[in-house]
């Protein structure tokens, strides 16, 4: 995710219910590709700064003051900085063992075990 700055700032305070992340996007990035979560819940509240929403197919615009929720189970979703100024959001998710990530527009699917790591495979199940 080149121009993502990503700081997980919940870890800073051991919390292992939840993650905390304080994200910048400089002009031109993404959070994430278009993805959903199985068992994840995730909310973001934008500091600074405009972002477009995809969920699904559709756009929304996000502007400092403004926040989102994407339920586990939920539609398909990221973010795209397409202005010319930086911008900022912080991001709370759930931490489940067992989440699973869907990518529909990419041959990728993420399993988090039990350590908390992340896992990648081609949706075949091959190894990426």
């Amino acid at each position: 995710m080149i121009g993502r700055d990503k700081r997980p700032i919940g870890d800073l305070f051991g919390l292992t219910q939840f993650g905390v992340n304080l994200t910048t996007l400089h002009p031109g990035s993404v959070s994430a590709l278009h993805h959903q979560h199985t068992l994840q819940d995730e909310f973001i509240y934008v500091l600074a700064g405009e972002f477009t929403l995809y969920t699904g197919t559709q756009e929304h615009i996000l502007k400092s003051g403004m926040c989102a929720g994407f339920r586990a189970g939920g539609q398909a979703h990221h973010l795209r900085n397409c202005s010319e100024s930086d911008a900022t959001y912080i991001e709370i998710g759930s931490r489940i063992d067992g989440d699973a990530v869907s990518y529909p527009e990419d041959d990728l699917v993420a399993v988090m075990g039990a350590d908390g790591k992340w896992s990648f495979e081609h949706k075949n199940g091959q190894p990426y």
